[in-house]
């Protein structure tokens, strides 16, 4: 399993937004849509605000597979879906920490909800 640069992981990190397009059926990238990303440790992670029933992570599971670009990094990427119950605390602070200026957003991205739909994104080599 292929792993992230330093530079990729704060460049990607401290990125406001990150477009995520994943992979149709057919191999062909769907329209990209921009999130949050957060990083932990050497880990990136994203969550979706409407949870489980959320077009793009609908996408996201056809596949498991896609492209981001975030910070000037442009890269094919896995999709593997974490059950966030362990890393959920720790997501949730991730989160308040980089995107505090949003209050209101930050509830959505931290409801019962978008924890269901945590997805780590994985480099491909």
């Amino acid at each position: 399993m292929s792993a992230w640069t330093k530079e990729e992981l704060t460049k990607i990190g401290n990125a406001e937004e990150l477009d995520i397009a994943s992979l149709r059926e057919d191999g062909t990238l769907r329209k990209p849509v921009i999130i949050w990303v957060v990083r932990l440790g050497d880990e990136l992670y994203v969550r979706s605000v409407k949870g489980r029933e959320s077009a793009w992570f609908h996408g996201a599971q056809t596949k498991h597979a896609g492209r981001i670009r975030a910070g000037g990094v442009d890269k094919h990427v896995n999709f593997v879906e974490e059950p966030d119950l362990a890393l959920g605390e720790q997501l949730d602070a991730a989160y308040k920490a980089k995107y505090r200026r949003y209050p209101s957003s930050l509830e959505h991205i931290n409801s019962a909800e978008a924890r269901k739909a945590a997805i780590r994104l994985v480099p491909q080599p």
